[in-house]
């Protein structure tokens, strides 16, 4: 490893222990999902939201469970013409997947209509806080998705149709998918990492669509509930994934010595020896692989004449652990079965635009601090190495 390549990882590791201070799911998206069943002037509500952000909540005392169910009732709040239906006695918890709260209540509306759902749930700690909610009408099912900015979701009205539109739940889509990529830290990272050793415009355009092919296919398949991976394991191999392109692209700027590619692999045999004795979401023989991967892929590249190519493969292959991070909020959420396909659409659409709209910011900025080769290669490590930091940091906090 050269003088610049060993100060990046030192620069890597104070980086490292500076991330570490904060929250682990401090930047990690925040979601929320509901299921209202209307039956005349009444409506039971379940819903769903998860355990670190709801006891990030200032909700404590005695009274917690009595100012719970008032805080749920004001900022869940379904109306019935001008009037806010009100909730009986207080919500009752259910039993939930690992991770999740789950919450169960009954409100009385009037006979007025339409009926209007406005969520302003956990904008104390994450302003753009989505919520997913399924409405079960009796007449058909309809699919929102609220957040605090956005006007009352409108339904039951004479002049209100009980189904959502192809267009309708393609356009409904496209925002959700944008946001999704765009607060996604950990997606954004590993399109840096690809774009921080992009030497030129068609070498960088062909590893950001060898990372949107591998996505869309994981993406589709985990919607249409033909795989169902375990979600903690796939955000611990996304941050891997973020570690090992990055010391790729130091092991690349400081002239292809293998220590990076023993570092990497060193440290997740540790991890696997670690999930042998129980420890960790990942188990010990696919954290092995992960380390013999990381060892063969680097000797390919050594050997390799034209490692453009052999990167395009091993974007493709991360980009299907993304995709199934992708996916997670759609599976959680449900996705309008009427437009299952449409919808899909169009929240690939929006996690494109995206993805397309960082690039195009990113690559002209990049491109200007690495026209000149020394200050190029230290762009490239230095900034490798903040992004290896944080793919470590996610990998570890994520598994364990």
């Amino acid at each position: 490893m050269s003088g610049r390549g060993r100060l990046a990882v030192l620069a890597g590791l104070v980086f490292a222990m500076a991330v570490w201070s904060a929250p682990v799911h401090a930047h990690e998206r925040s979601y929320s999902y509901s299921q209202w069943i209307i039956d005349g002037s009444s409506a039971r509500v379940s819903l769903r939201l998860a355990a670190r952000d709801l006891a990030r909540l200032p909700l404590s005392g005695p009274e917690r469970e009595t100012a719970l169910s008032a805080y749920l009732f004001s900022r869940l709040q379904l109306s019935a013409g001008q009037d806010p239906c009100t909730g009986h006695g207080r919500v009752r918890r259910l039993v939930a997947a690992r991770g999740f709260e789950r919450f169960e209540w009954t409100v009385a509306c009037g006979q007025a209509r339409p009926l209007q759902l406005k969520s302003s749930l956990l904008v104390e700690i994450a302003p753009r806080h989505l919520h997913f909610a399924s409405i079960d009408t009796g007449a058909g099912r309809l699919e929102a998705v609220l957040s605090a900015s956005d006007e009352p979701f409108g339904f039951g009205g004479p002049d209100q149709s009980s189904k959502m539109s192809a267009g309708s739940a393609f356009a409904s889509y496209v925002p959700v998918g944008l946001e999704h990529i765009l607060s996604g830290y950990d997606h954004l990272a590993f399109l840096l990492a690809l774009l921080l050793v992009g030497t030129a415009v068609m070498e960088t355009a062909a590893l950001v669509t060898g990372f949107t092919v591998g996505h869309s296919i994981t993406l589709a398949l985990a919607v249409l509930g033909m795989v169902r991976p375990d979600v903690a394991a796939v955000e611990a191999v996304i941050g891997l994934s973020i570690a090992l392109v990055a010391a790729e692209n130091i092991w690349l700027a400081g002239g292809r010595k293998q220590a990076e590619s023993y570092a990497v692999s060193g440290a997740v045999a540790v991890l696997a020896l670690g999930a042998m004795l129980g420890a960790g979401h990942l188990a010990w023989p696919v954290l092995a692989g992960l380390a013999l991967f990381s060892v063969c892929y680097f000797g390919l590249l050594e050997r390799s004449q034209r490692p453009g190519r052999l990167r395009w493969w091993v974007a493709a292959a991360f980009g299907l652990a993304h995709g199934f991070g992708f996916a997670g909020a759609l599976v959680e959420g449900g996705l309008p079965e009427e437009h299952l396909g449409m919808a899909l659409a169009g929240f690939n659409a929006g996690v494109e635009l995206g993805q397309l709209g960082f690039v195009v910011l990113a690559w002209p900025l990049l491109g200007r601090l690495m026209l000149k080769g020394r200050r190029g290669r230290l762009v490239t490590e230095f900034g490798s190495a903040a992004v290896l930091a944080l793919g470590v940091f996610w990998f570890v906090a994520r598994n364990y």
